[in-house]
Formats: structure tokens, C-alpha cells, sequence
């Protein structure tokens, strides 16, 4: 890339929360942001925020599932403008319920949005960021990539999975000039609880129920107490330009010691010691 031309972000997931944030802030900082979302026709909420900061975002329609659909956004991006110098994939879905409560349609829907859809577009971004010598390729994936948690086991499981991918491409990689990262959110305040897939027709008699309600009471909690999605999104950004490389960030200090906790524990113990309580 020329040091005088304008760095081009590909950005998912921006109609909402801090993959809204993440767009407006990297656009303000300099790129030209290509801010893509299922359907565009809910971009009121990024255009406003666009708007405020003084800042143009090129809207665009993705959905991550779609791979047919993933190639033809990055050949439209690089036909217009000619490259792609960072992706930030942060489209992502949660799903509650555990292993019995789990259909495997649903576990392959977390895989689908989760793992597959960073996976394709990573894929797609590649050759040209290999062939420049440069690039950034950073993952929005969750506290949940390092940490197992109860009734997350679809999610955490596609979360894993894609943590695995990006940290066994970020070394190969490395030697071409292409940094691969993951970024870790703890609890953010944004549309993410709506939108998480809760298991249907789970009533009283259900075996894990209470344990169920426990967690719930105790999410709705976390999340009252979140971090803000503008700060999320900032430190995405952060992440996205740094000039220094790591593979793994967090989005706050409270994400950083609960990853930490997971890193360190060989067998085991820490993890299911703190997420125990949770659902008693």
C-alpha cells in the first residue's frame, strides 16, 4: 500500500453495538470503511452515528452465512477500491441451551455465523493482503472463545473453534506481512441478548431448568453492568491499527483477566471453580 493512499476496512456486523462503533471509529481514524450487514435497510442507527462523527461509510449487503454472497462482496470491494488492508470480523450470534436443549441444526447455525462465516471471508481477503505484504485480519470473538461457560455450549464451542483456526493461520501469516488477531469482549451493552436463540419449550419440569434461570438472572446482570459498545468498538479499532502486533486482545480490563484465568489453568479447576456459582 502507498503511505499516502487510504487504508480500506471491511467491517461486519455494523448495524448495531460495537461492530457500529468499531466502523464510525476506524472511518474517523482515517480508512474508508466498507460497513456491511444482513439487511441494509436497518442501517439508520450506523448512518446516524456516521453522520455525528463526520464521517461516509459505503453500506453494503452481507450475510456471513452466505458464501456465495461473501465472495461477491469482496471482488465488488476490491473492483471499487482496489484493496482490502483490514477485515474486522465481528458478525456474530449467541445461542442459549445446553447440550440435551441443542439441536444440531442449531449447533451448525453457530458454526455457520461463528466460525465458518470469519473463516470464508478470511479465506477471501488473503491473496491480496499476501501479495501487498500487508494486512490485518482481526476476529471479534468473546470471552466465551477462552472461557467455557454453562448454557453456551454451541457458542463457546464455534468460538473455540475459531480461535483455534486464527491462531494456527496467524504464524504462518506472520512471515508474509499479514497480522491475524482475535479480540475478546467481556459482557458489551448492546442488541446481543436480543438477539440470542433461546431454547424453546423449556419449562419447569425440564432437568435444568433452575440451573437455566440461574444463569439467566445472572447474564441479565452482567449485561446491565456492561461495557458500553462505543468503548468496545473503540478498543476494536485500537486493535485493528495497532502498529504493534499480538494475537489476542481484549476489549477492557475485566475481559483481560477473565481470559487470563482460562490461559492459565491446566487442568482445569479455576475455570469450572468460577462458573459453578453461576448456575446454582
Amino acid at each position: 500500500m502507498s503511505p499516502h493512499a487510504q487504508p480500506v476496512a471491511l467491517v461486519t456486523g455494523t448495524s448495531s453495538g460495537m461492530g457500529l462503533h468499531a466502523a464510525v471509529e476506524l472511518a474517523r481514524r482515517g480508512h474508508l470503511v466498507v460497513a456491511t450487514m444482513r439487511d441494509p435497510s436497518r442501517a439508520t442507527a450506523l448512518t446516524d452515528a456516521a453522520a455525528e462523527a463526520g464521517v461516509e461509510l459505503d453500506v453494503r449487503a452481507l450475510d456471513v452465512t452466505d458464501h456465495d454472497a461473501a465472495r461477491a462482496c469482496v471482488e465488488g470491494v476490491l473492483a471499487d477500491h482496489g484493496r482490502i488492508d483490514v477485515l474486522v470480523n465481528n458478525a456474530g450470534r449467541g445461542a442459549v441451551a445446553t447440550a440435551e436443549q441443542l439441536s444440531l441444526d442449531e449447533v451448525r447455525d453457530q458454526l455457520e455465523v461463528n466460525y465458518l462465516g470469519p473463516v470464508a471471508l478470511t479465506k477471501l481477503v488473503l491473496p491480496g493482503m499476501r501479495e501487498a505484504g500487508s494486512g490485518t485480519v482481526l476476529t471479534v470473538t468473546s470471552v466465551g472463545g477462552a472461557v467455557g461457560q454453562p448454557f453456551a455450549d454451541a457458542y463457546c464451542g464455534a468460538k473455540f473453534a475459531v480461535e483455534g483456526f486464527m491462531q494456527s493461520l496467524a504464524v504462518v501469516m506472520l512471515a508474509h506481512g499479514v497480522h491475524v488477531s482475535v479480540i475478546e469482549p467481556a459482557a458489551v451493552a448492546s442488541d446481543f441478548v436480543g438477539n440470542v436463540a433461546r431454547p424453546a419449550g423449556v419449562t419447569d419440569a425440564d432437568p435444568y431448568a433452575a440451573q437455566l434461570d440461574a444463569y439467566l438472572a445472572r447474564s441479565a446482570g452482567a449485561f446491565a453492568d456492561a461495557q458500553s459498545a462505543r468503548d468496545a468498538g473503540a478498543a476494536i479499532a485500537d486493535a485493528a491499527t495497532a502498529t504493534d502486533y499480538r494475537f489476542r486482545w481484549q476489549t477492557s480490563e475485566g475481559a483481560t483477566a477473565f481470559v487470563g484465568m482460562s490461559l492459565a489453568d491446566t487442568d482445569g479447576s479455576q475455570v469450572l471453580g468460577a462458573t459453578r456459582g453461576w448456575i446454582a
